[in-house]
């Protein structure tokens, strides 16, 4: 199998922003990097845009702008540009689905998901089969946080929160950087004790020993993989997404899991990685879990 990033480019500062982040993970960790434009004729109002191979020679154009561009920030790096002729979302899963990273851009703050990453990103973020990072343009804001933390969110047992904890571990050591593990915890309401979670409490000392040691068991075998990289635990009661929002003012990345479910309105993501990637001041790395939906 083939590894690589691969980054969405649609012209938009947004997109470009995209692929030069995915320009310098691929350079941090050693590897190639695609830009893909998805492009698939569609009748227009303009009448010069009736004819497909206008359509056909702009969609180039603005891969091969894109492409240049990028290629003189990271000359270094192997790089390769596609248009594919598909709808987006298809085309962008069906390429990233042997990648280590899917990378696309966010329009930043906003009320709703789809004004946040356009018409196309919570279907690519809930639907991807490998990690999704969404990056925002920096445009008249501070520089980005190098030499910041890589943030995680941990839940659950071991293994729901493995595929956070693989993105994060290896971000943070390609990058040279440590990973803050971040669990919240909340008391449950009264029907959902039993006798089984007292007991486990109680052996642990009390709730909040009970999270400390979830959280070192999730960890131990990502330091074992990766004993270079500092973590730092932090366990906190509160909601998980305000909890992992206030750890990551300094972060250079939020890892979060994500579980996606079918709704009316299609599949949708976790309650976690809507809040983060609403509000994180960073670039945000969603993961698939193990336990999502199966695909149709």
């Amino acid at each position: 199998m083939s590894r690589e990033i691969v980054a969405g480019v649609d012209g938009s500062p947004e997109s470009l922003a995209a692929a030069d982040w995915a320009a310098r993970e691929a350079a941090y960790r050693g590897l190639p990097l695609r830009l893909v434009h998805a492009w698939r004729w569609e009748p227009l109002d303009l009448p010069l845009a009736q004819d497909p191979a206008v359509q056909q020679k702009a969609a180039r154009d603005l891969l091969r702008q894109a492409e240049s561009e990028i290629a003189s920030r990271h000359p270094d790096r192997p790089l390769s540009a596609q248009v594919l002729g598909d709808t987006p979302v298809a085309a962008l899963l069906e390429t990233a689905k042997d990648a280590d990273l899917l990378v696309i851009g966010s329009r930043g703050h906003g009320p709703v998901m789809g004004f946040i990453l356009g018409s196309y990103g919570q279907q690519l973020i809930a639907a991807s089969p490998v990690p999704v990072v969404a990056v925002r343009s920096r445009e008249g804001e501070g520089p980005e946080q190098v030499g910041g933390e890589i943030v995680v969110g941990q839940t659950g047992d071991a293994e729901d929160s493995a595929p956070a904890l693989k993105v994060a571990f290896e971000t943070a050591a390609a990058r040279g950087v440590p990973v803050r593990a971040v669990r919240a915890w909340s008391l449950p309401p009264l029907f959902a004790f039993s006798p089984g979670s007292l007991a486990l409490a109680d052996e642990a000392g009390g709730l909040v020993p009970y999270e400390e040691k979830a959280l070192r068991e999730a960890l131990a075998p990502w330091r074992e993989r990766f004993p270079d990289v500092p973590v730092t635990e932090h366990v906190e009661m509160g909601s998980a997404g305000q909890v992992l929002l206030s750890q990551s003012g300094s972060a250079q990345l939020l890892v979060v899991g994500r579980r996606a479910r079918r709704g009316a309105l299609g599949r949708r993501i976790g309650s976690v990685a809507h809040a983060a990637l609403h509000l994180a001041p960073c670039p945000v790395a969603v993961a698939p879990h193990g336990d999502d939906e199966p695909q149709d």
